[in-house]
């Protein structure tokens, strides 16, 4: 997974939780005003997510997810079921550039079971030309899958890549945890 832009702020005043879920241990990252800072897809082990949320946000302390509890909730059930709106869990993205912040507000919008593609994101922002550019930002995504770049594809809603650990693989169970299934070439097709 690509590191997520640093977060700009006092890190001493993050907290972050590690959360086991339907696809592995998964990661919280919030301020004190309880907003999401960064989220962190499965990286191995708990350690592992542990590790890359340190290395990511040096400062922050491994806490209690109390505080961003609706959000474990909602994360967890969207990662089990494939259902749910993240659509209304807080996020912190003053320290993200103007683009990067409209592509995911864009993205956030899709709800569970649809996609569109890179080249659909970009039109709806008024940018019909910045597809690459629209995938560029879907890899810095700090907050997958509150910000569900899973369901960003490629054009001909080819599955394109996917930045977390197991790639496409990854982002192909998501899709189906919501009840996407993508036509994939077979070894006939190539």
């Amino acid at each position: 997974m690509v590191p997520p832009i640093v977060w700009r702020m006092a890190q001493n005043s993050l907290q972050f939780a590690v959360i086991p879920t339907a696809i592995g241990e998964c990661a919280l990252v919030w301020n004190e005003d309880a907003e999401i800072v960064g989220s962190a897809l499965p990286h191995g082990s708990a350690d592992q997510v542990r590790g890359a949320v340190r290395g990511w946000y040096p400062g922050a302390v491994e806490a209690s997810p109390a505080p961003v509890a609706p959000a474990v909730a909602a994360l967890t059930r969207l990662l089990a079921d494939g259902v749910g709106d993240l659509g209304e869990i807080p996020l912190n993205m003053s320290a993200l550039p103007d683009f990067d912040r409209r592509v995911y507000e864009v993205v956030r919008a899709i709800p569970p079971g649809e996609t569109r593609t890179y080249g659909e994101v970009a039109a709806e922002l008024g940018t019909p030309g910045a597809a690459q550019a629209v995938g560029q930002a879907m890899g810095r995504n700090p907050f997958p899958p509150i910000v569900p770049c899973h369901r960003v594809l490629a054009a001909g809603r080819r599955i394109g890549g996917f930045s977390a650990r197991g790639g496409p693989r990854t982002k192909l169970r998501m899709l189906e945890t919501e009840g996407v299934y993508l036509e994939q070439p077979t070894l006939f097709d190539l």
